[in-house]
């Protein structure tokens, strides 16, 4: 749960960048540099911001992830029935070719879900759900830029966790010491920060492993290691 103020990440950037009266760096523009950080955390961790929602199936073994959605996370159960596994496509292709269209049931419900990174927006169920079925499912979504108008008084608070506020503060220091490449040292102060912010979200590791359901190929479990 995020309790961290944004005009409090604010003030910290505006301090350490010795610009407390914001004449080189204005709040708007450092608003900015925050709204870009947010959507780049969630870029690398997908986790850091989700959503765990009922989702009313298509009539269909393909489905779509609602608009909001970046990515999927997990899908956990039919609501109200039996947990949903996830299943190796190339399993369900060799062993029940017409799995496609074998429909679910009241008796039978939804049993597995295949998904694959490479199409982050859709994911298939096996079986076929019709559109009286819903799905419990966790996904990734993106934050909604944030807008201020007042920074004296403003009480809107970050979209990710807590956790992430420093590294939200080093991805605002990095754009506005990059924005003065041209002075002495700004430039590696500017990749400081972003080392820093990268750091802190393990960027050099692959983020996906984290958070994409489990994948049962071998071949994609060894690309991981």
């Amino acid at each position: 749960m995020a309790t961290t103020k944004v005009v409090n990440i604010i003030n910290r950037a505006s301090i350490i960048l010795q610009d407390t009266s914001n004449v080189r760096y204005p709040n708007e523009e450092l608003l900015k540099f925050f709204n870009d950080g947010q959507r780049e955390v969630v870029l690398h961790r997908p986790d850091a911001k989700t959503e765990n929602a009922s989702f009313q199936c298509g009539a269909s073994s393909k489905q779509v992830l609602p608009a909001s959605a970046l990515r999927l996370i997990d899908v956990v159960q039919n609501v109200g029935g039996r947990a949903v596994t996830q299943i190796d496509r190339k399993i369900l292709d060799e062993t029940l070719p017409d799995w496609h269209n074998q429909v679910a049931d009241a008796t039978k419900k939804i049993e597995h879900f295949v998904y694959d990174s490479a199409d982050p927006k859709n994911f298939y169920v096996y079986p076929k759900a019709t559109t009286a079925m819903y799905l419990q499912l966790v996904y990734s979504t993106a934050p909604v830029d944030i807008a201020i108008t007042n920074f004296s008084t403003d009480t809107t608070v970050i979209s990710v966790d807590d956790v992430y506020a420093n590294c939200l503060l080093d991805f605002m220091l990095y754009r506005s010491y990059q924005k003065d490449s041209e002075y002495a040292g700004n430039s590696e102060r500017s990749m400081m920060h972003y080392s820093a912010f990268a750091n802190s979200l393990g960027i050099k590791t692959r983020a996906d492993s984290a958070v994409d359901p489990m994948p049962n190929n071998p071949d994609r479990n060894a690309q991981r290691a």
